[in-house]
């Protein structure tokens, strides 16, 4: 979503030359109407939620109609600073007559958002995809689920889909699940299930193309229907088949010359007609463009006000859009209400269970944490180490969150650091858990000291005397604004500290140097010969403190893996340079040339050697794989094929692997060499071998054997020769077998 409270500038500005005029809804509470007869018994909660949404839909008024698809606000300013009950973010107000429940709205993307908690900051979405683990998956949706339940807030604005392989330097990468469509889809469908089963109305965004923040609101993604069909909108296709979630936020930005929050083709076409999806789109805030063109493509509620809807009801009078699309708008709300227990589930504020869901914060950070080398220096045995040197900015007070609309108020209190552009549209968090007071914690008999960083020469001399430096470095990113580049800078401290130099005054200081790096996506590492250990932490979350410690001492075994290329340089990149806007009111087009080969796919497909591949993950255990073999059913009823394998843990520590299965396509296809379809995470004591095996169906809502076919408009499984590869990253494999579809 876009906002807490203030409209970032370069919007702000967009919609003054737009000539955007904002009206305030009513300050009431209920949009009851007077001298409106009392409604007849509902049906029973049993009753299917479509038939409930029409028996509400008779009893209602047109002014009650319209007060259910347009956000209500109780104080809007010129600024565009507003307020609604419950610090959410947006609302529809109550229906006393009706027994309409209102609905309170609220980022969850990390964590609950906006002026809502304090709640459990949850490690970064891209953390959770790290894990691949959808049981993690799940709990990490249910935490935001239960919050925003025990803060009385029933719609939730999380789910950010979009594929940050397109473009890594955008600034919510910290809120996505990846580059992978499959992948992506999965984890965000299970963050959507546990959410939803909390009674809260589960959202997935920004649909679609919202790859960059970088003139958001004017950027023209110009982009096939072939090339987005087998990448961004396969992530969505996933996410809301597998999640029946009850409702999607269109994006900011156009595609192929129509605005996303009134594209006939993406919203009545792909979502509505292609997906089936049930529930109601509404906009991003601010993302209308108009009243009769948006409500007829598509678009079923505006927020945060009535900025066009507004005038919908004298659209509907003047037979702009018709009564039965406005009565749709409607049932769609009143549905996916129905759906999730909004009515026959109300929720009963009380305190959040902050302890429980900070343990949960930290199983999460320590199965998604990616171990990116490892030279000798790890694990750190608690008992092994006489002496360790922790050096970084903050590392003695936080960690590192990110920035923007899915900001979370932690438990404890945020520390606030600078606005650091100046000005950025958000200010730098850290969530308190300071990874020196655990290091302190996970080893009680070895001598630990500490310096900040902005003395390089000082930090080298503290990292010479000690057995192991550990340099915290970090990557701060925000909604509303792209890294110019994926070089490591410093905007969160404001002491023009090199972080690069940094860690190189450090490790020629000790070579037993391990970095640690809080970020939201890739970094670029030229030290990376360097050092002898790099630990991807993403953003820890309110328990990342404890999860890094246990992750360096080996009480904790990594086992994350890649959700996205770490590139060796900007210049691999699609584009090597972030498309930028000529000015605030403007539209230029973002040609997406690689098509459908996004992130791994764009890498391989070119020829590019990356600095750490897609799927890559290091761990303190070894395993092996044997008797492998292709099992194929590409000719029964349930078309798909199977990888049969035997697992075996080969060290002397249990721990996690994660088996991924990738598929080569006929050469017909013309795509990349190779696809992910599946993959299994397998939990293994010290020593033990398993058989297991991985299924691919093709009936699954991912096509993983199809393509998209332009002429008949559809998934199409073509002939040829298809190729199974097993392995453990996306440049680790060894082919299983082939078939052949005929």
């Amino acid at each position: 979503m876009a906002r807490m409270s203030r409209l970032p500038y370069f919007l702000f500005v967009s919609m003054l030359s737009l000539g955007i005029a904002v009206a305030v809804s009513g300050c009431g509470g209920s949009s009851s109407s007077n001298n409106q007869p009392p409604p007849p018994p509902p049906p029973p909660p049993s009753t299917d939620p479509d038939v409930r949404a029409d028996a509400m839909l008779k009893q209602m008024t047109q002014a009650e109609k319209l007060s259910m698809v347009m956000g209500g606000v109780t104080a809007l300013d010129g600024d565009f600073n507003y307020t609604v009950p419950k610090g959410a973010a947006g609302w529809i107000p109550a229906n006393s007559r009706l027994g309409i429940p209102a609905l309170y709205l609220a980022d969850g993307s990390v964590g609950v958002g906006n002026g809502v908690g304090p709640s459990t900051a949850l490690p970064s979405s891209i953390a959770s995809a790290a894990t691949w683990d959808l049981d993690l998956a799940s709990k990490y949706g249910t935490v935001i689920g239960t919050e925003l339940a025990d803060y009385g807030i029933n719609v939730n604005l999380g789910g950010n889909i979009n594929l940050i392989g397109r473009e890594p330097r955008d600034g919510r990468t910290f809120e996505t699940k990846g580059e992978d469509p499959i992948l992506a889809g999965k984890i965000t469908a299970a963050h959507i299930r546990a959410i939803q089963a909390q009674h809260i109305i589960g959202g997935i965004k920004h649909y679609a193309f919202n790859d960059q923040e970088s003139g958001r609101t004017t950027e023209n993604v110009i982009v096939g229907e072939r090339a987005g069909r087998e990448s961004d909108l396969l992530a969505f296709e996933i996410g809301v088949k597998d999640s029946n979630v009850q409702s999607v936020m269109c994006s900011y930005n156009l595609t192929n010359g129509q605005y996303d929050c009134e594209n006939n083709h993406l919203l009545n076409g792909v979502l509505k007609g292609d997906w089936k999806f049930p529930g109601f789109v509404m906009s991003d805030w601010w993302g209308t463009h108009s009243t009769a063109t948006a409500a007829n493509n598509g678009l079923d509620q505006e927020q945060p006000n009535q900025q066009n809807f507004g005038s919908l009801g004298a659209a509907v009078s003047g037979g702009q859009v018709s009564q039965t699309r406005l009565d749709n708008m409607v049932h769609r709300v009143l549905r996916a209400m129905y759906a999730v227990g909004v009515f026959d589930d109300p929720l009963t504020v009380q305190p959040i269970p902050a302890a429980a869901d900070a343990k949960i914060a930290q199983d999460e950070e320590e199965a998604g944490a990616v171990l990116l080398k490892n030279a000798g220096a790890l694990p750190m045995w608690p008992f092994g180490v006489k002496s360790i040197a922790v050096i970084g900015y903050n590392a003695d007070k936080g960690v590192l969150s990110g920035g923007g609309s899915a900001q979370v108020q932690p438990v404890g209190g945020a520390i606030k650091g600078p606005n650091p552009c100046p000005p950025c549209w958000a200010q730098v968090v850290w969530d308190p858990s300071p990874p020196l007071d655990a290091i302190k914690a996970e080893f009680p008999n070895t001598q630990v000291t500490f310096a900040d960083g902005t003395d390089a020469a000082a930090a080298a001399a503290l990292a010479a005397k000690a057995q192991i430096a550990v340099v915290f470095v970090n990557q701060w990113a925000s909604e509303g604004m792209d890294e110019k580049s994926l070089a490591l800078k410093d905007v969160t401290s404001g002491m023009n500290i090199d972080q690069n130099a940094l860690i190189e005054a450090v490790a020629a200081a000790n070579p037993m140097t391990v970095v640690v790096i809080e970020s939201g996506g890739p970094v670029l590492m030229p030290w990376l010969d360097h050092v002898a250990g790099v630990l991807e932490a993403w953003y820890p979350g309110q328990s990342g403190g404890p999860a890094i410690a246990r992750l360096l001492s080996g009480s904790a075994n990594p086992s994350g893996k890649l959700p996205v290329t770490f590139p060796a340089s900007d210049a691999q990149l699609p584009r090597p340079v972030t498309p930028q806007p000529p000015d605030g009111s403007t539209t230029f087009d973002v040609h997406l040339t690689e098509g459908f080969n996004v992130g791994y796919k764009w890498f391989d497909a070119q020829g590019l050697t990356p600095l750490f591949p897609f799927g890559y993950g290091l761990s303190y255990s070894s395993f092996s794989l044997s008797d492998v073999s292709l099992l194929d059913n590409t000719a029964s009823s349930t078309p798909g094929f199977s990888v049969l394998f035997t697992i075996t843990e080969t060290s002397s520590m249990g721990g996690a692997e994660v088996v991924q299965v990738y598929l080569g396509m006929p050469a017909s296809v013309n795509e990349a060499p190779h696809r992910l379809v599946a993959w299994k995470k397998i939990y293994l004591e010290t020593g033990a071998q398993e058989k297991d095996s991985i299924q691919v169906d093709e009936n699954d809502s991912s096509h993983p054997l199809s393509y998209w076919d332009t002429t008949s408009g559809s998934w199409k499984v073509a002939a040829g020769t298809y190729t199974v590869y097993l392995g453990n990253s996306s440049r680790n494999l060894t082919q299983v077998g082939t078939f052949t579809i005929q």
